[in-house]
Parts: C-alpha cells; structure tokens; sequence
C-alpha cells in the first residue's frame, strides 16, 4: 500500500516510539496510529536518516491528523538533508523520501526522511 492511499484526515496519533538500540543499523520510528475506517495501525518508519517533530504539549486534546504525504524533493529540508547525506551514501540507490504528516489539533508537524515504512494492524 501507498503512503497516500490511506485516509489521513482525522486519524489519531496514540503513540511514537524511537528505536536506535543499534544506531546505523536500527534506525526506526513507529507510530501507532487509529485510522476511523482501519481501527489501529502500526506504521514503522525503516531506515530513518532525519526527523523533525514541531510538537505542541500541554494540551488535553488527542493528537489528529489533517493530512499526510511525501513532499517533493524541493522541500527545503529534503533538500537540506540529501546535501549532507550525499557525502556519506549513493541517494539513488538509498531511494530516500521526505513523509510530512500535519497535524489538526496543535498545528503540528512532523517530517521524516527514510528509506521507506511498513505497515501492520495490531
């Protein structure tokens, strides 16, 4: 499945876990996730070279989102991020993409740059 074919609008971020107990080797961020037509879904992020979290706490309100997507290589931390990376792998063979989900409650965001996610329902 498509990273946009899943219904974004609404859903509801319970949890976020970042795994690095093998830095370079496990380099993953899951996200458990309650989709209103899936129920809960684990989204795991593979192969994580960056992220940017613009969180908001403090706040008693559950943490949904308004839209998710795969920004453009123009995105400016895309952009940013691949010049540094360049250096140290071949970003052709690394497929790298940029996963920006926004967020409707706090205005939030969250942009991740990795190799690729995988899904699984609990």
């Amino acid at each position: 499945m498509n990273f946009g074919d899943f219904y974004w609008h609404d859903a509801i971020i319970l949890n976020i876990v970042i795994d690095r107990s093998n830095p370079g080797r496990i380099d993953t961020i899951l996200f458990e996730i309650e989709f209103p037509d899936l129920g809960k879904v684990n989204f795991v992020f593979d192969k994580v070279y960056w992220i940017k979290m613009d969180l908001n706490f403090g706040m008693v309100v559950s943490e949904n989102i308004l839209k998710a997507f795969i920004a453009d290589r123009s995105d400016t931390d895309f952009v940013y991020i691949s010049s540094k990376w360049k250096k140290f792998i071949d970003l052709d063979i690394a497929k790298l993409d940029c996963y920006v989900i926004e967020l409707n409650s706090t205005g939030g965001e969250i942009k991740i740059i990795a190799t690729g996610f995988r899904v699984s329902t609990r």
